[in-house]
């Protein structure tokens, strides 16, 4: 029977257990979108995950979503990561970029910029912005020709993550974000190539995943899914068939892993697994929501069929996660007045478990 502490060989890594740390936003980055010394500890501090997955980095400005976090988008981001990167391969580890277009979910006050989606239709609630909350504004519908742009801005920001030492990339085309955004029945009113029926409104996923692919290779390039999720106010509409199609066509270049949340029915996302023929990661509780991914949620999508499983939230206040998992040892539970508030606290202050005698 597997367990989460069997090895897996993922693409080109050899991954000593099956725990992946699930992206995150901490919102820690210098301006410029530059990485820091104290990220280099943070996720160095998690080292001993199979997998780390980054927080999400914008692969150009327009697709910033939240202020203080970062990018790979310029020669000087890149440099910032380096530190992060060999921190991380020096206690052992292994590290994937979040490559993270936010599209509509962004604001003016942060970029500097108009947002950009799919079609003129605001996000609901409120974006982070330097000055506070602010209504999610209406984003510009992007033209025709200027959609390929948007979906080789990962493949280009995905060269940069594996100069900066990533060992992979993967596209977050889930939660409401540019990707999911493309997906969706109602962010996505378009009557071009890129909207209407399933296979147009799959489209924009497939050529960023094909040209991502193109540039570091399939081994290297990964995505990550929230079917029928409805953040930011996305809907879908057949949401079965929707995710099988677009596995399908994912499925010919022989990713690295595709990344499932627990968005959807439970009997939809076993359908999808058995859709899906490669390496599964399931992060089986819905992110921000009540729960926290626990062992037996991990045990059960296991024995479910996922390959690996991905951890949130108890990897915040949990740096040694895996071994507090595997010695059933008791979680600490994060200060989530932290989670943006930036500096160090709550960052790099959560200690690993101490025995008492």
């Amino acid at each position: 029977m597997t367990t989460l502490f069997d090895r897996y060989r993922l693409g080109g890594l050899d991954l000593p257990n099956r725990v992946v740390m699930a992206p995150m936003t901490r919102a820690r980055a210098a301006a410029g979108g530059l990485a820091t010394p104290s990220m280099a500890a943070y996720y160095a501090q998690r080292a001993t995950a199979g997998l780390i997955v980054s927080e999400g980095v914008q692969p150009s400005l327009v697709g910033q979503s939240n202020p203080g976090t970062p990018g790979l988008h310029t020669d000087e981001q890149v440099a910032s990561w380096r530190p992060v990167t060999d921190a991380v391969h020096v206690n052992g580890g292994r590290i994937f970029a979040q490559l993270m277009h936010g599209g509509r979910v962004s604001h003016p006050d942060t970029t500097g910029v108009q947002p950009v989606g799919p079609s003129a239709v605001a996000a609901a609630g409120e974006v982070f912005t330097p000055n506070g909350p602010r209504p999610a504004p209406v984003p510009r519908a992007l033209a025709t020709a200027e959609v390929a742009d948007h979906a080789r801005s990962y493949a280009e920001a995905a060269r940069r993550a594996v100069d900066a030492g990533f060992d992979g990339v993967e596209l977050h085309g889930a939660n409401g974000y540019l990707i999911s955004q493309f997906l969706s029945s109602n962010a996505n009113l378009r009557t071009d190539a890129y909207g209407g029926p399933i296979a147009h409104r799959i489209r924009f996923a497939v050529e960023a995943v094909a040209a991502t692919v193109d540039a570091v290779g399939a081994d290297r390039t990964a995505i990550r899914l929230s079917p029928g999720g409805t953040f930011w106010g996305v809907e879908e509409t057949e949401v079965p068939r929707l995710y099988a199609a677009l596995l399908a066509e994912l499925a010919r270049f022989g990713l690295a892993y595709v990344h499932l949340e627990a968005t959807a029915d439970e009997e939809v996302l076993i359908g999808l697994r058995r859709a899906w023929p490669g390496a599964l990661v399931v992060n089986p509780v819905v992110p921000m929501g009540p729960r926290r991914t626990d062992r037996a949620a991990a045990d059960r999508w296991l024995g479910l069929g996922a390959e690996l499983i991905s951890f949130g939230r108890a990897f915040v206040a949990n740096p040694d996660l895996v071994e507090r998992l595997r010695a059933g040892l008791p979680l600490a539970s994060a200060d989530t007045a932290t989670y943006y508030q930036g500096g160090d606290a709550g960052y790099l202050t959560y200690p690993a478990y101490r025995h008492t005698a």
